[in-house]
């Protein structure tokens, strides 16, 4: 049985699903293959139910949970750190919030994050890897950066002006902020999703275990980042969160859901309380 794993091509993604897309854990008569899209790109295939399993953003999951279940393994969450509100100058909160923000997505957390914490703020969409450079060129004066650029922005002369993660933990008492998670579609069956979703967790205690090569695989989807860079955003995206959300990541989840609903950015007919994670 062939099962296609949307993911983005970034490090996190790519190391979690090392194992089983390269055989190297039993996973019975299901074959995994990559399907490397942005977040965005794969937010928009998951309202059509294109893939099996998808990486997909927290804020887009509601639009899709007639079609997907999130799995209780393949978090990404920020604990205590996430996208980053930069800019080419220093600035202020208030000054970006008067201003349009690049930002990598509609259906992004990142978006819903930002939405939440500054407003009803101007953006346009950018694609993810060219926020930094758009800013950097004066195109726009703000962005909001995900993946390695997280890590990398000084680097390229930006200005942190708010880390959405950081402000996120003070704002709920120490919550991770909620950004990405793994779908499995709901019409292979209660069963399927099940073992699908222990295929997931033990490929992420596989890259666990073996960090050397499943770091080198992963470093692939880096955009030239070096090996320290590498590990150090692998570690901060995979890590015993990702093996299973806990009480306090699922709780995260629905409250960052909730705050969308109460802005107007998620439905609010979707019930957050009876939300499943499969392989809870």
């Amino acid at each position: 049985m062939l099962i296609r794993i949307g993911h983005s091509p970034d490090p996190d993604d790519a190391f979690m699903f090392y194992a089983m897309t390269n055989g190297l854990i039993e996973t019975g008569d299901r074959r995994y293959e990559h399907r490397l899209l942005d977040i965005e790109s794969l937010n928009q295939k998951s309202m059509e139910a294109e893939f099996e399993v998808s990486a997909v953003s927290i804020h887009s999951f509601p639009k899709i949970s007639h079609h997907y279940s999130l799995t209780n393994c393949g978090a990404s969450m920020g604990e205590g750190y996430g996208p980053i509100l930069v800019s080419n100058k220093e600035s202020t909160i208030e000054e970006a919030a008067e201003s349009i923000i690049a930002i990598p997505g509609m259906g992004t957390s990142a978006y819903l994050a930002l939405r939440i914490a500054l407003g009803d703020v101007e953006t346009v969409v950018v694609p993810f890897d060219e926020i930094i450079s758009s800013v950097q060129n004066g195109v726009y004066d703000f962005g909001v950066i995900i993946h390695e650029g997280q890590l990398t922005w000084a680097e390229h002369g930006m200005y942190n002006i708010l880390d959405l993660g950081d402000w996120w933990r003070d704002r709920t008492d120490g919550l991770p902020l909620p950004l990405g998670g793994n779908i499995v579609r709901r019409d292979l069956g209660d069963e399927m999703c099940i073992r699908i979703a222990d295929d997931i967790r033990r490929s992420i205690e596989y890259a666990l275990d073996n960090p050397d090569s499943a770091l080198q695989f992963a470093k692939q989807w880096g955009r030239g980042i070096d090996d320290d860079t590498n590990r150090k955003f692998v570690g901060m995206y995979v890590n015993t969160r990702t093996i299973d959300y806990g009480p306090d990541g699922r709780a995260a989840v629905r409250r960052f859901l909730n705050e969308g609903q109460e802005i107007g950015l998620v439905d609010e007919s979707f019930d957050v309380n009876t939300m499943r994670f499969i392989g809870e």
